[in-house]
């Protein structure tokens, strides 16, 4: 049994091939990036299939034996703006979540509904062309997300993961909430009910299509790949990093950070009110989680390594750039737990739950800052988990119980240092399971290879037994100095916030 799974992510698309325990057979990986056009954060929709072709291909080429694949599953980075007409053309160009030009609509909205509603959410996007009158909005067949569009290509079922769907607009019972619905076409009046231009809602477990003979082609143009392999619903990367942490039961939580970072928290009771910091979004069998999400987290990181790259090949001494992350992460871990005094803002896009709709990445220095190199790493580290921390104290004051958080992400790659500054700054115990390299396209395959194996088994209890049950971790505490460096750091964070809006504001 081979199964299949593919992630389109923010810097990369993977393709992942398992086993039926689970284990990887082959990866493939295809590099993209988002573009800033038009007013928009934005991907072609051609790089898409460029993408998927490749990373499927450099699959192929990386399995050491043939493999009949079974099953399917896509995900993609959550939320967003795809617009349709009839014909499947498409209306404007795909706005991604990490655009924050929704304010308006997301703040009349929220109000309109009294549930939270993030300017990433694609019922924020389709608010506020209303509001600006674009023009293509009577145009509007289908609205989807990434994962949702991908899958309608490969097999012509216009569906989307519940956890996916709960990104898109809010949900009750597993549908979209009915009562909310009918205030937004009531208020709106956007020329067609919403529903019907949303996908269908599907959970865990469920088939949502085959293979198409053109999605077959897309996928793998060389024309070895089969029509008629069973597909999965697509799923957001929220729901994928979920699934690949063993993190869907209630009191478990999983971070994935990686360009964007986002904590994941299994409730087991609603929150007491309305707070903006905070999405309400599902597992992907319905369960009810508390979200996190910021937009920043690994980019002015990645960013800086690419300038002491670019140095050692300038003093003719190249370095692979994975050493060069070792190095920056080794570093930060030898630091002041204060960083010396050194304040970075890692704001590349806007950050909502900061209350910014654009951003200037900035490093600042006092004349008596202790501008080392050690220190400096510290510094990037602290700057990418901050927002995440001011976020999830929102949690906390709420009574939100979880007993440790599991990490994913590239902020987990190069040793253990993202985990215990991780675990510091959060004051909760952080696991890293063996898997965690593996990411969002190895749990979207878990999601299709349970679709194949459901049976009476709940997700939770599928997981536990059939995947995890000798999967290893490795658990950082929180550590007691780099706790209280942290504090202190982030004291001077949050009132160096006007320094960033200064920033916005002049440049």
């Amino acid at each position: 049994m081979a199964v299949l799974g593919i992630e389109l992510g923010s810097t990369r698309i993977k393709a992942v091939l398992i086993e039926g325990s689970g284990r990887q057979l082959a990866s493939g990986t295809w590099d993209w990036e988002n573009k800033w056009e038009g007013g928009y954060w934005t991907y072609d929709l051609g790089e898409v299939w460029k993408g998927l072709a490749g990373a499927y291909a450099d699959l192929k080429k990386n399995l050491a034996v043939p493999a009949q694949i079974e099953a399917i599953g896509i995900s993609a980075m959550m939320h967003g703006y795809l617009a349709f007409d009839r014909e499947g053309k498409l209306l404007a160009p795909f706005r991604t979540w990490r655009n924050t030009t929704t304010a308006r609509a997301a703040e009349e909205l929220t109000a309109l509904f009294g549930f939270n509603i993030p300017q990433r959410w694609s019922i924020a996007h389709l608010g506020q062309a209303i509001l600006d009158g674009e023009p293509h909005v009577k145009e509007i067949a289908f609205l989807t997300t990434l994962a949702g569009y991908v899958h309608w290509r490969l097999t012509g079922e216009k569906v989307l993961g519940v956890g996916d769907a709960s990104g898109m607009f809010p949900l009750s019972e597993g549908k979209y909430n009915a009562g909310m619905l009918a205030k937004f076409d009531a208020a709106y009046n956007p020329g067609f009910a919403l529903e019907s231009v949303l996908p269908k809602i599907l959970s865990a477990g469920d088939g949502a299509g085959c293979l198409s003979a053109e999605g077959a082609k897309l996928l793998d143009p060389a024309g070895e790949l089969p029509a008629g392999i069973p597909l999965c619903p697509p799923e957001g990367d929220a729901g994928t990093g979920m699934a690949a942490t063993n993190a869907v039961r209630q009191r478990t939580g999983n971070i994935s950070a990686g360009t964007s970072v986002f904590a994941m928290i299994v409730l087991e009771k609603p929150l007491s009110k309305v707070h903006p910091e905070i999405d309400l979004v599902t597992t992907p069998d319905g369960a009810d989680v508390a979200m996190v999400h910021c937009n920043n987290c690994t980019a002015d990181i990645d960013a800086w390594a690419a300038v002491f790259s670019e140095l050692l090949e300038a003093a003719e001494k190249p370095c692979d750039k994975n050493i060069v992350y070792g190095i920056l992460y080794e570093k930060a871990l030898q630091g002041a737990p204060d960083a010396g005094g050194l304040l970075s803002y890692n704001y590349l896009s806007g950050e909502p739950v900061t209350g910014f709709i654009a951003g200037r990445p900035l490093l600042v220095r006092k004349p008596e800052s202790v501008f080392t190199l050690s220190n400096f790493c510290r510094n990037l580290i602290w700057s990418a988990v901050a927002t995440l921390k001011i976020g999830m104290d929102i949690l906390s004051a709420e009574g939100v119980k979880v007993e440790k958080l599991l990490g994913h992400g590239g902020l987990f790659k190069a040793g253990n240092t993202g985990q215990k500054l991780m675990a510091a700054a959060l004051g909760t115990p952080v696991a890293v399971m063996e898997s965690a390299g593996e990411g969002g396209a190895w749990g979207i395959a878990l999601l299709a290879l349970y679709m194949l194996n459901r049976g009476e088994s709940s997700l939770a209890d599928w997981l536990e037994q059939t995947i995890f049950s000798r999967n290893k971790s490795a658990v950082a505490e929180p550590g007691e100095a780099d706790a209280r460096g942290f504090a202190k750091w982030l004291e001077t964070y949050k009132s160096g916030l006007a320094i960033e809006e200064a920033a916005v504001k002049v440049f």
